[in-house]
């Protein structure tokens, strides 16, 4: 099971733990995933998706899935994301 959000792709960072001594540990910062399940409005659709906290703050703050999928460029979505707002700008151009 992979730690990575399904739409912004965060994942696993390294770095060190720093002692009071200077000793350098390697450690894992992990996202904070959260499974949420998504409306998409124009499909009418639930998505059930692994979403870390800063993505879903982002996805409430644009006013659901549909407008910040719309919103965020190409570059900065997964392929099971890009996948979804493919399928809703399909949707509404049959409107």
């Amino acid at each position: 099971m992979a730690k990575k959000c399904d739409i912004s792709g965060t994942g696993v960072q390294s770095g060190n733990n720093v002692s009071h001594a200077n000793n350098k540990t390697r450690r894992r910062f992990l996202p904070n995933l959260q499974i949420v399940s998504l409306l998409s409005d124009t499909l009418g659709k639930m998505f059930k998706l692994k979403v870390c906290s800063k993505t879903l703050r982002s996805i409430e703050h644009n006013g659901g899935l549909d407008a910040y999928l719309e919103s965020t460029s190409n570059s900065k979505l997964t392929e099971e994301a890009k996948k979804i707002k493919k399928s809703i700008a399909k949707k509404k151009a049959s409107k």
